[in-house]
């Protein structure tokens, strides 16, 4: 997502000299504690705000703001030299559950699977653990990446892993896999067939600076809304 906010800035602060942005790449949940803290003026969040979050509980008082940019796939992806291009969404929950650990059970080398995984407060990882895990537990064995930069380093250098992450991090090193028959794409996310997909919002305080809701506007403006579907991701509503 980083990327995506960085083109976004870029083309916010050529409109609007005056306004410059600082950028520190965390998970979803750390960059709501940064906003909640107010060492954030605005935050990019993979995920829907959950209960709790956008208002309290008891008083009802909203919290957090946000609009919702885009949307994303979680795509499947694997080293560039696996012959595997498809899985069903049993076979991955399976693959991340550690029920399937060769790839020979998938028509595959045999080799055994290298699962490559998010770490905790990541909202890419979120998504991918209500979507595609249910009420399983990723396997212990997985590989915890940081963020989504290190997770496509290690499937580019381990022709046995696979990973997921946003559709706007991948490379020829590392194709993405169709799942369920469906590859993700601007268009599969847009049209609901493809089974992986999640928001990006903007978070913002509700009585932030007129500036920071000037950006969120532009970010659902027909400028800002090109330079989301040149980065990676479908529009948003």
């Amino acid at each position: 997502m980083q990327p995506l906010m960085r083109e976004l800035a870029q083309a916010y602060s050529e409109r609007r000299a005056h306004v410059s942005f600082d950028f520190s790449a965390v998970g979803s949940d750390a960059g709501l504690q940064e906003l909640r803290r107010g060492s954030a003026d605005v935050a990019l969040v993979s995920r829907r705000l959950q209960p709790g979050e956008e208002f309290d509980a008891q008083s009802g008082e909203r919290l957090l703001a946000y609009s919702e940019i885009a949307l994303d796939a979680i795509a499947v992806a694997v080293h560039a030299s696996n012959p595997v291009g498809s899985l069903t969404l049993y076979q991955l929950r399976d693959i991340f559950e550690g029920r399937i650990t060769n790839w020979q059970q998938l028509g595959g080398p045999d080799q055994d699977i290298h699962v490559i995984s998010r770490e905790d407060g990541s909202g890419t990882r979120a998504v991918f653990e209500e979507l595609v895990m249910r009420d399983r537990r990723v396997t212990p064995t997985a590989v915890v990446m940081p963020s989504s930069d290190a997770v496509l380093g290690q499937v580019a250098q381990e022709s046995a892993a696979i990973a997921y992450l946003s559709l706007g991090y991948l490379s020829a090193e590392a194709p993405v896999l169709a799942i369920d028959g469906i590859t993700p794409s601007r268009e599969t996310v847009a049209d609901g067939t493809y089974p992986i997909a999640r928001p990006l919002i903007l978070v913002h305080q509700p009585n932030a600076m007129s500036e920071v809701a000037a950006f969120a506007q532009f970010a659902r403006s027909p400028a800002g809304q090109a330079i989301v579907m040149h980065t990676f991701a479908s529009p948003g509503g």
